[in-house]
């Protein structure tokens, strides 16, 4: 063979070992991709999603899906190509996902985290729905503060010179609109019984603000208990769905109707629903699913009428009190708030 036709071969050669790398090297993009969708009410591995001990339970006719989303975090160009062109998947930039100043590891952790934090703000709301208020408790006294000798741990703190208080975060407000060194009224019951204790609040040594000198706990008097038996997902976004789960196991109505909904939305515990990530892959999972309708968190409606999906009605909800109301029009033959784009 001549000199010149062997160059050129090496060369092919080369050049298609020189592609093969570039496409199998890896790229600072991931790819999200739609993922498994579960029914809250429903098993997942052969046990209940959500589980109530202490109380009868009601069975629905429908579905409740919470929805996910896969991240491929290992992208080859090859891939990213094929994400590009598809109609369900979004390649974005790594670090939107993964922050370089943490390891993979350290985000699965904070998402795992936060998936914990989403359950106990789901059953706090669903229990306050179902009848049973959030109550602030003293958890201790401290020592030299204003209220030694008035008050005890585990009195349930009720009001605040007259003002109901329906949370901790309440009672931080009472005691911090009045400057320190003033008498407030504080309603409490201790064992059940009512009283109230006059506490001259002190100021804090750091930054002078009226301190009651309680640490406070919260607790809600149901008497049953709710968990929620779930792995391998992690994230705050299945809140509000979790939340409409245990209400429908735990009251006689069916929220469903019968139909397959499915939604998105984290939750509070005053029962506000936030924005999440990755909502047109989310639509594109539940409609795979089946779903009649899908509750999407106000804040990302803009972004899910870019991304709809034929044949999946959008209801728009921003709190869990919408959410009901969504659920009790579509299933009484209505059409839920619609979302916008404003």
């Amino acid at each position: 063979m001549r000199r010149r036709g062997v160059t050129v071969i090496l060369g092919a050669l080369i050049t298609a070992l020189l592609a093969v790398g570039v496409m199998a090297a890896p790229l600072p993009y991931v790819v999200l991709k739609p993922g498994p969708t579960v029914n809250t009410l429903g098993s997942d591995n052969g046990a209940e999603v959500i589980q109530v001990t202490g109380e009868k339970t009601t069975t629905s006719a429908g579905q409740l899906r919470l929805t996910t989303v896969n991240v491929q975090s290992q992208v080859e160009l090859v891939w990213a190509i094929s994400s590009w062109f598809s109609s369900s998947d979004a390649v974005v930039p790594r670090e939107l996902i993964y922050p370089p100043d943490r390891t993979e590891k350290q985000v699965e952790q904070q998402n795992a985290e936060e998936w914990t934090e989403s359950q106990n703000s789901a059953v706090t709301v669903a229990m306050t729905k179902l009848g049973y208020p959030v109550q602030t408790v003293v958890n201790k006294v401290t020592a030299g503060g204003a209220a030694v000798g008035l008050l005890q741990e585990n009195d349930v703190i009720t009001a605040v010179d007259g003002t109901k208080v329906d949370s901790p975060s309440k009672l931080t407000e009472l005691v911090r609109a009045k400057p320190a060194g003033t008498a407030l009224t504080i309603s409490y019951t201790r064992a059940g019984k009512a009283a109230t204790a006059k506490v001259t609040t002190k100021a804090s040594a750091d930054d002078n603000t009226p301190r009651l000198g309680i640490e406070i706990k919260t607790k809600q008097d149901a008497p049953f208990k709710v968990s929620i038996d779930l792995d391998k997902i992690g994230g705050p976004s299945a809140g509000l769905m979790f939340t409409l789960g245990i209400m429908d196991k735990l009251e006689p109505a069916d929220l469903t109707g019968g139909k397959i909904i499915a939604g998105t939305g984290t939750i509070d515990n005053d029962g506000n629903v936030g924005p999440i990530g990755g909502i047109p892959q989310k639509l594109v999972g539940a409609k795979k699913a089946g779903a009649q309708l899908f509750l999407v968190p106000k804040g990302n409606c803009a972004e899910a009428l870019r991304n709809a999906v034929d044949g999946l009605p959008m209801a728009e909800v921003a709190t869990v009190d919408d959410a009901l109301t969504a659920l009790k029009t579509y299933t009484g033959g209505g059409t839920p708030k619609a979302c916008s784009a404003a």
